[in-house]
């Protein structure tokens, strides 16, 4: 019988894998954070075909996510080398400005910034305060507000 072969020591800081290649206890969000894409793009149709909006909006939202996508590959690559990396805040308000669509395909398929816990809460917090953003002036919702409050 054969002996085993030795198995590498774990670097320090970084949790052992799984034979899938995810960390021990590690949670990963999965591809149900997609669905959080897909009922943005219904409500974002929905609510073109009630309200009319400029093309230039559904422009902004996917020059922003494919900017978004590659500032959270930059950042992989930086942590992989130990170089200086991208601050969570920038990634923040680059979900928060648009781009979180491109976040949240960046964080399944380069499988980034899925592990911290407090990220990820300031990361879908910001997810909704851009959609709550985006419904108020795309929809009447704020001219309402501002007559119901007058």
């Amino acid at each position: 019988m054969p002996a085993p072969t030795p198995r590498a020591p774990a670097r320090a800081g970084r949790q052992s894998r799984t034979a899938s290649g995810r960390g021990v206890g590690a949670r990963s969000s999965g591809p149900g954070t997609y669905l959080a894409i897909l009922a943005f793009l219904i409500g974002f149709i929905a609510i073109s075909l009630t309200w009319p909006l400029p093309y230039w909006v559904a422009g902004l939202y996917l020059a922003v996510s494919i900017l978004c996508f590659i500032v959270y590959a930059v950042d992989k690559s930086a942590a992989g080398a130990g170089r200086r990396r991208v601050p969570e805040r920038t990634l923040l308000l680059l979900g928060f400005a648009g781009g979180w669509p491109g976040a949240v395909v960046a964080q399944q398929v380069l499988r980034h910034k899925t592990q911290k816990a407090s990220f990820r809460r300031a990361f879908w917090v910001s997810v909704l305060a851009n959609v709550a953003v985006f419904v108020a002036l795309a929809t009447p919702l704020v001219a309402e507000l501002a007559s119901f409050v007058a």
